[in-house]
């Protein structure tokens, strides 16, 4: 058994972004204590960079959607193949233009609710009654 009983959303995306948002904040720190505008600015520029890669690898399908995702997705390297269409209520899509259709569902994403409100199942599992 796992010592997760959860989806924590360790993604590619987040791991990337996270490295290099980190990078940033030690430039900016090494900004503070030389007091150096120039390596200040550079620090907040690496900041900038880390949310924009971050963007751009959840958009390419190396993030993960708002909410949980299906057990078998729990893997921080599974990569989401829905992410083209965009995911529901996720910022980052729609500022890239995804996923502003009214109608989608989480049944179009390849996840389904299970009735009670648990966990999400595969779609497979949940049409064949597993």
């Amino acid at each position: 058994m796992s010592a997760h009983q959860y989806d924590e959303g360790h993604t590619v995306a987040g791991w990337t972004g996270f490295g290099v948002a980190s990078a940033g904040a030690v430039v900016l720190g090494l900004g503070v204590c030389t007091a150096s505008v120039i390596t200040l600015a550079g620090g907040l520029g690496i900041v900038v960079v880390s949310v924009l890669v971050t963007w751009a690898l959840h958009l390419a399908g190396w993030g993960k959607p708002p909410g949980r995702r299906p057990r078998e997705q729990w893997g921080w390297r599974v990569r989401d193949l829905a992410a083209r269409e965009g995911h529901p209520g996720c910022v980052g899509c729609r500022l890239a233009g995804r996923g502003r259709g009214a109608g989608r569902t989480a049944e179009s994403y390849g996840a389904v609710v299970a009735a009670g409100g648990g966990e999400p199942q595969p779609a497979a599992a949940a049409e064949s009654g597993r």
